[in-house]
């Protein structure tokens, strides 16, 4: 019999031993494949024109996708491999030479690598198109996919996996070599003190995440700490205090606490929570440093989705601000408009809710002392009748009352702490006949006419527009309002061909269908990153749990032998169990709340719905592996009873 022979045999005997590390294997060769299927997918690329952009974006995001992939298998390798420890140690106890023992796992991991890639690519194949589907419905396409494999993901996969594989096996083949007989037989009993810890470190640890948190939430622009330490450094001095203070609550701050609660005697001796709680005591510090990782993984992961879901969430919103008009132009013909008129009446899906034609009066103003020096820059001005009448139309609750030389000026992105301070300025309004001076009244992060028509635009009072006419470029805007402006892709495609390029064509329906590509894609990516995010920091946590479990195992025989009842047993793993879930959890949500707080703000974005959506699904995901931990955890600590 070969040592190839003995391997196969090995796996097929002891399947059930080697399930937790192949499903691994599979599941990240299922997600790599998947996503680098989309790359190269014909639906995908035909959809979206040829554009590079998504190509570009896959590319990117499948690096990532790699690193994070090899080091998961790695680290389920690492479990698989400490399982393993006293089997390799019963072999060399038996005579076999380490150099066959090495070989034997070697072949091991690498047929169990190529099964698995067989599998994982299959599963993916069909998966893919599933995935296909959905991205083109995030994105706005009506494209349907086709079934086909992708022969370069194919390749592409093969050649990433077989190399992680190689690795991992070759982890194994040095596995009898980097251990002593003795080590291996007593891998499961390595020693546990109690840790010790200090109030200071514990206070510190708080100290450290509320000093990362007060950083983050200052106002960038104005904050006189981030203009100290520097745009670029101070990011990375809030990475560092959060997650030092995250590392130092994990492993001081909350053993301190257990200690606390072992000094209460009551709560200590119930039942049999003094087993539960001096296990947490004197695992916590040395689970900390993976309880810190998974929480840094859960904000990374909260806080990219948030976003690129807010981004989605809010497209309509944010096109809606840009063109408060389904569609605009500048009347450059008579004739032209007449044919814009006639091509709206043929789609009667497309209602007409409103049609206007706007004057108004392109104008030079010298805007240094808005900006601190001197500038001139072109402004679009509109009468005080022809905005109320506008924001009425457009159902803005919102009227204006202006006199003489008083003026609104409209900023749909202005940002505090960047935006220059409008209200009280004086502007000159360059005329044929010299200088209009007006006096900024009010400012208001709207505008009333469609962005990429008109410059940025200023209000002024009816008497003073009607004698800037005589003085200035005067033009007409035509704006139309349509019902499912959503949905106007034909309609504008028509109207642009009727136009000329001067008429400055823009509409509700070209950035709706841009903003929705581009944060269709993004939500996309964060989704399916954040998912694969998800699945990796459950595991660890339920590989890491189930390690725990077979090293408990001895002391849960003896609760059950002096008659613990089983149910008493499940209700302590599941306390026990739920601690190390909570913590990496609870901290996750609030860095990645904290996080994008001054987003929100940057964004001018409500954040809330959407975020909140995000948080619950992912903790809701979360907490299926938690009860599967604590059935796992439980099977393995009675399953020699009955």
């Amino acid at each position: 019999m070969t040592l190839f022979s003995i391997a196969r045999k090995n796996i097929r005997k002891n399947f059930t031993n080697y399930f937790i590390y192949f499903a691994s294997m599979i599941f990240s060769i299922v997600i790599y494949f998947t996503f680098v299927s989309l790359k190269y997918d014909d639906t995908i690329q035909l959809a979206a024109e040829g554009s590079n952009k998504i190509s570009s974006v896959f590319s990117g995001a499948s690096v990532v996708l790699m690193i994070f992939v090899a080091i998961f298998i790695w680290y389920s390798n690492a479990f698989f491999t400490r399982k393993r420890k006293k089997e390799v140690g019963l072999y060399s106890l038996l005579g076999v030479r380490k150099k066959q023992i090495g070989r034997m796992l070697f072949y091991e991991n690498f047929i169990m690598g190529i099964i698995a890639l067989l599998i994982g690519i299959a599963l993916g194949s069909v998966l893919s198109k599933f995935f296909v589907a959905v991205l083109m419905k995030v994105m706005g396409y009506d494209a349907i996919a086709n079934f086909s494999v992708s022969s370069e993901a194919m390749i592409n996969t093969i050649t990433v996996f077989s190399i992680i594989t190689f690795i991992n096996s070759l982890q194994g083949y040095r596995l009898i070599y980097r251990f002593k007989l003795i080590e291996l037989f007593r891998a499961d009993q390595e020693s546990e003190k109690e840790p010790r810890t200090s109030w200071i470190t514990a206070i510190l640890s708080v100290a450290l995440i509320g000093f990362g948190y007060w950083l983050t939430l200052q106002n960038i622009f104005e904050s006189a700490i981030w203009r100290k330490v520097g745009i670029m450094a101070t990011p990375l001095l809030i990475l560092l205090t959060v997650i030092l203070g995250t590392y130092l609550l994990f492993g001081v701050f909350s053993v301190t606490l257990l200690k606390r609660l072992r000094n209460h005697k009551k709560s200590y001796w119930n039942g049999i929570n003094v087993i539960g709680i001096s296990q947490l005591l004197y695992r916590m510090k040395g689970n900390a440093r993976t309880l810190t990782i998974i929480a840094v993984l859960s904000a990374t992961t909260l806080t990219s989705v948030g976003t690129a879901y807010s981004l989605y969430y809010n497209n309509r919103s944010t096109v809606e601000k840009v063109n408060p008009n389904s569609m605009m132009f500048i009347a450059t013909d008579r004739h032209v408009t007449k044919q814009v008129e006639e091509v709206i009446s043929k789609h009667p899906n497309h209602e007409v809710l409103y049609h206007r034609t706007i004057p108004v009066i392109q104008m030079d103003v010298d805007t240094g002392d808005l900006d601190d020096g001197s500038n001139e820059r072109t402004y679009t001005v509109m009468s005080n009748r022809e905005f109320n009448q506008l924001t009425q139309l457009q159902g803005k609750d919102e009227v204006i009352s202006l006199q003489a030389q008083e003026a609104v000026l409209l900023d749909p992105y202005y940002i505090e702490g960047i935006s220059p301070q409008y209200v009280g300025k004086r502007l000159p309004l360059k005329a044929k006949g010299g200088e209009e001076i007006i006096t900024i009244k009010d400012r208001k992060d709207y505008n009333v006419l469609n962005l990429q028509t008109v410059f940025s635009t200023i209000v002024v009072s009816d008497e003073l527009f009607v004698r800037l006419q005589q003085e200035a470029n005067q033009a007409s805007l035509v704006a139309y309002a349509i019902t499912q402006e959503d949905q106007a892709k034909q309609l504008t495609k028509e109207i642009q061909a009727i136009l000329p390029e001067k008429a400055r064509f823009a509409s509700f329906y070209q950035d709706y269908a841009q903003g929705l590509e581009t944060s269709g894609l993004l939500i996309f990516m964060g989704g399916f990153l954040g998912l694969v995010f998800l699945a990796a920091t459950g595991s660890i946590i339920y590989f890491k749990q189930l390690t725990e479990a077979h090293a408990d195992k001895g002391r849960y025989e003896i609760l059950y032998k002096i008659g613990v009842r089983k149910k008493e047993i499940k209700k302590t793993i599941a306390k026990q169990v739920l601690f190390i879930f909570a913590l990496p959890l609870l901290a996750g949500i609030a860095h990645s709340a904290v996080a994008l707080t001054p987003l929100s703000r940057m964004l001018q974005m409500n954040l809330v719905v959407p975020v909140v959506i995000c948080m619950a699904i992912y903790t809701c995901m979360y907490t299926a592996y938690y009860f599967l931990t604590v059935h796992a955890y439980y099977k393995i600590v009675t399953k020699t009873k009955s």
